[in-house]
């Protein structure tokens, strides 16, 4: 592996992959990030988000960058990428759904708005609709269990929904087409949509904060 290419031959999941460039400007920045921490390895989580912010998806290469960049093996950085939800093992539509399936979701009804997007997507968990516009998968708890159902689309906490406000987002995700993503190298989340909060839980604790 030099100058930043990494070859890959079939993925995990059966899946062809070919070579990627990581240019100069990544290379520099997980290099500063990696910097900030006393040991590398525990620059692998935002290291992992820049390698599937550049890619689309944690490929084998992207798993060998980052360990080679932190110095771990790639199966403790591929256990890291595993664990967490947030990365993406699979290539994933342009707008990836994850819809909470935990005890609280769950019986403020999860199953309906997976039905729902079953129906309306017509494909099945972590395939990508023809457009490329959408996926989703079902997870574990998302951590918002006051807000519940919620899904999470891309980065960001869409929560107390219904089967119709989840329509209706999803017209509105659609014939907008908001930033949704974290962005590693910018560090910062997109703008996403004015008229709807980043989380509600969030906002509910900025407004009692601001009250104080």
């Amino acid at each position: 592996m030099q100058n930043g290419q990494h070859q890959s031959g079939q993925g995990q999941n059966g899946q062809g992959q070919e070579a990627v460039e990581f240019g100069p400007e990544l290379e520099t920045k997980v290099a500063e990030i990696i910097s900030r921490y006393p040991k590398k390895k525990s620059a692998i989580m935002p290291a992992l988000y820049m390698a599937q912010e550049h890619i689309g998806w944690l490929t084998d290469a992207a798993i060998e960058w980052v360990a080679e960049k932190v110095e771990e093996s790639p199966a403790h950085v591929r256990s890291v990428a595993t664990f967490y939800t947030m990365y993406y093992k699979k290539p994933v539509g342009q707008y990836h759904l994850q819809i909470c399936r935990t005890l609280s979701c769950m019986l403020c009804g999860a199953r309906d708005l997976t039905a729902y997007i079953k129906d309306r997507l017509t494909v099945d968990a972590q395939v990508i609709t023809e457009d490329g516009l959408w996926s989703f998968e079902e997870v574990e708890c998302l951590g918002s269990c006051g807000s519940a159902p919620m899904i999470q689309i891309n980065d960001v906490f869409f929560e107390n929904l219904s089967v119709e406000s989840l329509g209706s987002l999803m017209d509105k995700i659609a014939k907008e087409k908001p930033d949704l993503r974290y962005s590693a190298k910018k560090e910062t989340l997109g703008e996403g949509m004015p008229e709807a909060p980043r989380s509600q839980a969030w906002n509910a604790e900025m407004v009692k904060f601001n009250k104080s």
